[in-house]
């Protein structure tokens, strides 16, 4: 599958709403009152002027601020307020990455929050048990097809208590992105990709280069270095099982998830340490990025990484494939994300935001991000687009939404990772084992969720 060419631009095909007042200019009487105008309509009866609602002005806050996705909202935007023109006109506001949401709950605490953020999906109920987000029960009450629009189980992470606290934007997929020239320059198949832990350790040796001087020109794959981490690998090994149970209980130190650990750890052994940290220290981003300047073969990512190659990898024959399983038939199990659209607590304008949010998650707002940004959206018809499914790479993300989960936590257990990142920091310097290390953990996240009464 040769580098995928940019989609053209789509063009959203919004009305404006029926029903819109018109102001007329009337006669004036005796008094000097104005006559009402008559209706356009036949046998209409003439009706006592009415002073026009007054314009709500709502403030939208993402972190959506890079040169790709920027133009992107913004023109969802505009075609929103084209069609409630003199009703309701939406501002962007643009915040970094993390400091978005900081400021975000100053905010709400102050009284004074934004009327619609982006926020992760994982949290949501985290959110609503904290009371910072918004309540859209009565609204879905009101449009129950609403939540027909998404996957169930994406739809249930924005649930607490039964109830929705945001409407689901975007999801994500990590995949396998591999690089085809360096398959054939191995003497490997660049159509087949391996399928298992065992046979990508195989392959990724033979795409190990080095240069005269003993260091590597190129590491054919390393955990260590993209967006499927040892903490996913771990959670690949369990069967797709995240570090809390059904029942919300820790389920840290399962056998899979040492055995994940242990997987990782070999690539440690194998390349060394110290190589891989110079090697990871001249990684950058853009046409810099290691993968798109051959530094690396194998590169896992969100299907979102495929604007990075189309903007920045000219040339490159680029494959892409699921997450190795552990052996055939265990499941290609792979960890997800994403963001909803969510209206912070004491926001001044819940109607009017609702309406927005409903917007941005409808599917010619949906189609028109997933076209331009090959993100994964959340609105399933959007998803399964006729164009965008003959997309190679973007097919292939729908397709491995199947073996995707999105893991969720209880208030108990927020800070759990608090915890399991510093236990995946010990096990891959190799302080602890990795039985060690997550026997720890599994008990810290134990007392954790304890204390904090779940």
């Amino acid at each position: 599958m040769k580098q995928v060419k940019k989609p053209a631009a789509v063009a959203l095909a919004l009305t404006l709403g029926a029903g819109m007042v018109l102001a007329a200019c009337g006669d004036k009487d005796k008094n000097g009152a104005a006559s009402p105008t008559p209706s356009a309509s036949a046998g209409a009866s003439a009706s006592a002027s009415v002073a026009p609602k007054e314009k709500v002005v709502l403030d939208f806050w993402t972190f959506w601020g890079s040169e790709t996705r920027r133009p992107l909202v913004e023109k969802i935007i505009a075609d929103f307020n084209a069609a409630h023109q003199g009703q309701i006109e939406v501002k962007h506001t643009y915040y970094p990455f993390g400091d978005i949401w900081t400021k975000s709950l100053a905010q709400t605490a102050a009284g004074n929050p934004p009327d619609v953020i982006i926020n992760s999906i994982e949290e949501t109920g985290l959110r609503a048990a904290k009371k910072q987000n918004t309540n859209l029960a009565k609204y879905l009450a009101k449009d129950p097809t609403v939540k027909d629009r998404f996957r169930p189980d994406l739809y249930n992470t924005v649930l607490y208590k039964n109830e929705p606290y945001a409407l689901p934007f975007t999801t994500d997929t990590r995949m396998m992105f591999y690089n085809k020239t360096a398959f054939k320059e191995a003497g490997l198949d660049p159509n087949k990709f391996p399928t298992t832990w065992d046979e990508l350790e195989e392959v990724a040796k033979k795409l190990d280069v080095k240069d005269a001087n003993g260091k590597y020109s190129r590491i054919g794959y390393a955990p260590q270095f993209a967006g499927f981490d040892a903490k996913s690998i771990a959670v690949n090994f369990d069967g797709g099982k995240g570090f809390l149970d059904d029942a919300f209980k820790s389920a840290v130190n399962t056998a899979g998830k040492i055995a994940g650990f242990e997987y990782v750890l070999r690539y440690v052994d194998r390349i060394g340490q110290k190589n891989l940290d110079e090697f990871k220290a001249t990684f950058g981003s853009k046409e810099a990025n290691p993968f798109i300047a051959g530094k690396v073969a194998i590169w896992p990512d969100a299907v979102t990484f495929q604007t990075q190659i189309r903007d920045y990898g000219k040339g490159l024959d680029v494959g892409v494939a699921p997450i190795p399983e552990t052996k055939a038939g265990a499941g290609h199990w792979s960890t997800g994300g994403g963001f909803v659209a969510e209206i912070p607590a004491g926001a001044k304008h819940p109607d009017e935001s609702y309406e927005f949010i409903k917007y941005l998650t409808d599917v010619q707002a949906q189609t028109y991000w997933a076209k331009m940004n090959y993100d994964n959206v959340a609105n399933v018809k959007a998803s399964g687009d006729a164009e965008l499914i003959k997309d190679p790479v973007y097919k292939a993300s729908v397709d491995n939404l199947k073996d995707t989960r999105v893991y969720t936590r209880p208030a108990a257990a927020a800070d759990m990772f608090k915890v399991i990142d510093p236990a995946s920091d010990t096990i891959l310097a190799k302080k602890k084992s990795p039985k060690d290390a997550l026997d720890q953990a599994q008990k810290e996240v134990s007392d954790l969720i304890a204390q904090n009464g779940g």
